[in-house]
């Protein structure tokens, strides 16, 4: 059984890319994902980089320098990651005052700028303007997602690190009486290293209590429809101005009891009509967000899909019966109270077991972040981590 100093666990955006920033600092690292076809959220999101949205002064400079980081990975990675600058329009219901909306976006470090509908529907010819009252704009960063992980990947092995395919199925913290290495039992087999950071999106919740550590973690069951390539042009990313997403998370981040009772039936869902197209012409819609506390549990797709269609019917009537196929991914999110991301060690519970899980505009932040951590635990100063890293264990 070989030790590695650092074991990643998930291969999305996330671990993708501490893997690649802690084999830069010259660690020995092992990257574990069980997925072959990489069915995560980093595959099935918009892409979308929201840098104009940070509200505070950390997601600000972690924002400022994600877009720096974005203009040149192309480059260091040496692969196209397709990174682009395009209109983001946020529709605003028509029951809905425009103002108190575009209001409620003024704290943003580029506040959008509101549009009349006709202002809209000329920016964006495939609107339905008559489903809306009026709609914001602001320039959004966008990325392949798909394309960014695998570029991580690519560059992270030629630097000298390994990659597994290999399912988790518990971690075994380090016995200091008996042992320095933390263990990683999977299916398969079990790894040894020094320390392991869990970037399991979704299923970090899952794979933390398997061991033995709880944390404020969650996550929805978010649901999309992908097209092939099609002739139909979408100029702008399409999403909701008043996202249900972000008041479903904070909602139940509150009530604890209910992770602790897994159930497979559906406690809540809603859907946030939405779109964006690809350089390759292909569209993903969406996207519906569920809480059911099994990660593991089944969705009716046919349902989904019906419902799927018809919400983005309403918004862009020329995508809605588009070929394409339903997707299901988790979605990791923190607690409310924090409005951060977890990242860090788990004191005075496993500390050497590391958590980098629960973004709300992961790939805006995660390239910058990720930098930040490895040189964080490389021994260096790092004010982004420590604010981010403070006890918040249950």
């Amino acid at each position: 059984m070989k030790t590695y100093d650092w074991i990643v666990i998930g291969a999305g955006i996330a671990g993708t890319a501490v893997a690649y920033e802690l084999v830069k600092k010259g660690f020995s690292v092992v990257l574990l994902e069980q997925n072959p076809s990489f069915e995560n959220a980093t595959r099935y999101s918009y892409g979308g980089l929201a840098f104009w949205s940070a509200t505070t002064a950390v997601t600000r400079q972690l924002c400022e320098e994600g877009m720096a980081r974005y203009r040149l990975l192309s480059q260091e990675l040496d692969a196209d990651i397709e990174f682009r600058q395009l209109d983001l329009l946020l529709t605003i219901p028509r029951d809905s005052d425009p103002k108190t909306v575009a209001t409620s976006y003024a704290g943003c470090a580029v506040p959008p700028k509101l549009l009349t509908r006709e202002e809209a529907s000329e920016m964006e010819p495939l609107l339905n303007r008559e489903a809306i009252a009026a709609a914001l704009t602001v320039k959004h960063g966008h990325i392949n997602p798909k394309k960014t992980a695998q570029a991580y990947i690519q560059a992270f092995q030629r630097a000298g690190g390994r990659m597994e395919q290999a399912q988790v199925l518990k971690l075994h913290p380090a016995q200091r009486a008996t042992s320095r290495d933390t263990k990683v039992e999977t299916t398969t087999t079990t790894y040894s290293s020094g320390k392991v950071v869990v970037c399991a999106g979704g299923l970090t919740r899952q794979l933390l209590q398997a061991s033995g550590i709880s944390i404020p973690l969650y996550f929805t069951h978010a649901e999309i429809i992908e097209t092939p390539p099609v002739d139909v042009r979408l100029r702008t990313l399409v999403m909701p101005a008043c996202l249900q997403r972000l008041q479903l998370e904070a909602e139940f981040s509150k009530l604890e009891e209910i992770w602790n009772k897994p159930t497979a039936e559906s406690i809540a869902a809603i859907l946030d009509a939405g779109a964006i197209q690809f350089q390759d012409g292909s569209l993903r819609l969406g996207q519906i967000s569920r809480i059911i506390p099994d990660a593991g549990a089944k969705v009716d797709s046919l349902q989904s899909e019906r419902w799927l269609r018809q919400s983005i019917a309403a918004i862009l009537p020329q995508l809605a019966n588009l070929p394409g196929s339903w997707h299901h991914c988790l979605v990791a999110f923190s607690h409310k109270d924090f409005c951060l991301p977890f990242v860090g060690s788990i004191p005075f519970l496993a500390e050497d077991i590391y958590v980098f899980s629960g973004f709300s505009n992961p790939l805006a932040i995660v390239p910058s972040l990720a930098e930040h951590f490895a040189n964080w635990v490389s021994n260096q100063e790092d004010e982004v981590i420590k604010q981010l890293s403070s006890p918040r264990q249950q």
